[in-house]
């Protein structure tokens, strides 16, 4: 199993591609650090759910759907959400369960498939507490003033991950340091709670955990004290992955806690980070929703393959340029698509060759647009690349299923609706074209006949012209061609 496509992902701990070598490969475990849900997703959240997305989906084809476990939890305890519910006047839930349903249903609109588990963090406090516990009983933490921290002096290659030394981080360290902390880099493990914030009784009084022991806690709870891969951004190396590692490590006594770490390059929007302040912060749900990039909605599928159009290490400049050559992409996969549905075909090898080598997303993209290969088999990569228009397959799979001449032209029409839509065309409009080139041919003013049918043809409309069998007068229809 997983020799036929052999995958090799780059490491971080070890800043080096090495071949994957599951620890089991009846069970690849893979950990996914996912949303803090005190506000809706911005773009920047979703390159981490896309790019694992696409490996959780490379792991199943090459290991078996029955035999990859893919977690990726909710941070739903944090003091950002509680002052967001204090700011509105709701109560803390309110603001979790708006923030997590949108967020599923703007990654759903991205393609991305659920994960196995979808632990949160308020299901897993009684884990917490224990690992605390131990780390306590191990040496490795200690209580002061009600909270509850890591020693971090107690490990001694502390950094590994990062790639920092101990003493240089110590003289990085802020100057107002907590004066409960022996050490300035000793990090919360718990914290106390006010009466009007959350909290949860523990031997050290009620209070909640901090952020980085969730992680720690949920993972050990569905993937064991040592797993394959562990993903998430490149801003959360240093302190959120290096001290989940020191946690489970020395709570565990193990060497690693995942063989694997992998992480996703920073994204800035038209060549600046993204900020408030700057104007430019953009949600899912405004690319989905709203006209406020680029001055028109985004279809999911766009939104993913401009997203994949950057390898995954690389950092990524989201531009309206991107999305247009993206929707472009998208369109030309959107005329393969159209005839097969999910299930037919198959994957290109070099498609599975190119995501096996660190998930060069590129190269399996220029693999589609370039290969020669069955249409059937082009269609089924861009399926499993989570690029089609769900509405498209849906369609695909109707006139497969669908044996009569009606119902196909019904179908067929129904596509086509859908591809003007993408490029970005009213149907009425299109067809008072048709209408005004007919009136210029009758005037026998084919300059302006001609330069219509041009400009349609430069947005991906090909008029066909024929004769009505019955009047013998002049019928005009299209297609889209690109």
């Amino acid at each position: 199993m997983g020799q036929d496509h052999p995958i090799t992902l780059y490491n971080t701990r070890t800043r080096q591609k090495e071949p994957f070598a599951p620890i089991d490969d009846k069970n690849v475990r893979l950990y996914v650090c996912g949303p803090t849900v005190y506000d809706y997703a911005h773009i920047g959240n979703a390159r981490p759910i896309i790019v694992f997305d696409v490996l959780f989906r490379l792991l199943r084809h090459v290991y078996g759907p029955d035999h990859v476990t893919y977690v990726r939890n909710i941070t739903d305890i944090d003091d950002k959400i509680n002052a967001r519910a204090a700011e509105e006047g709701v109560p803390i839930g309110d603001v979790t369960a708006r923030t997590t349903g949108q967020f599923h249903s703007d990654i759903a609109a991205l393609g991305v498939l659920e994960p196995t588990h979808e632990p949160r963090a308020t299901d897993h406090v009684a884990g917490m507490v224990q690992m605390i516990e131990k780390l306590v009983e191990g040496g490795h933490a200690y209580a002061a003033e009600g909270h509850v921290l890591f020693e971090v002096g107690t490990m001694p290659d502390y950094g590994l991950l990062s790639k920092r030394s101990l003493d240089d981080m110590r003289a990085g360290a802020r100057v107002e340091v907590a004066p409960y902390k022996r050490d300035p880099m000793d990090f919360v493990l718990w914290k106390p709670s006010s009466d009007d914030e959350p909290g949860w009784d523990s031997p050290w009084g009620r209070g909640r955990p901090g952020w980085h022991i969730e992680c720690s806690a949920m993972a050990k709870r569905y993937l064991g004290e040592v797993f394959d891969i562990h993903g998430g951004g490149i801003d959360l190396v240093f302190p959120h992955h290096e001290n989940e590692i020191a946690q489970s490590r020395c709570a565990h006594g193990t060497d690693v806690m995942a063989n694997v770490w992998m992480h996703n390059g920073f994204l800035q929007v038209e060549g600046q980070k993204m900020s408030k302040s700057l104007g430019n912060f953009v949600t899912i749900q405004e690319l989905l929703e709203t006209e406020k990039f680029g001055g028109r909605k985004w279809p999911g599928e766009v939104l993913r393959l401009a997203m994949l159009m950057t390898h995954y290490r690389k950092p990524i400049d989201w531009t309206v340029n991107r999305l247009e050559e993206a929707k472009s992409i998208s369109l030309s996969f959107a005329n393969i698509t159209r005839r097969y549905a999910p299930d037919e075909g198959t994957v290109l090898p070099e498609v599975l060759d190119a995501l096996g080598d660190d998930l060069d997303t590129v190269a399996a993209i220029r693999v589609i647009q370039q290969s020669a290969a069955n249409p059937v088999d082009l269609a089924a990569s861009v399926y499993f690349l989570g690029l089609e228009d769900h509405r498209i397959a849906e369609i695909a799979a109707k006139r497969r299923d669908e044996q009569r001449y009606g119902i196909r032209n019904a179908v067929e029409n129904a596509f086509d609706s859908l591809l003007l839509e993408k490029i970005g065309l009213i149907e009425s409009d299109l067809d008072q074209h048709i209408a005004s080139r007919l009136d210029f041919i009758r005037e026998k003013n084919w300059a302006e006949a001609d330069r219509i049918r041009d400009e349609l043809l430069a947005q991906g409309i090909q008029l066909k012209d024929s004769k009505d069998p019955d009047t013998g007068e002049r019928m005009t229809t299209w297609e889209v061609v690109r």
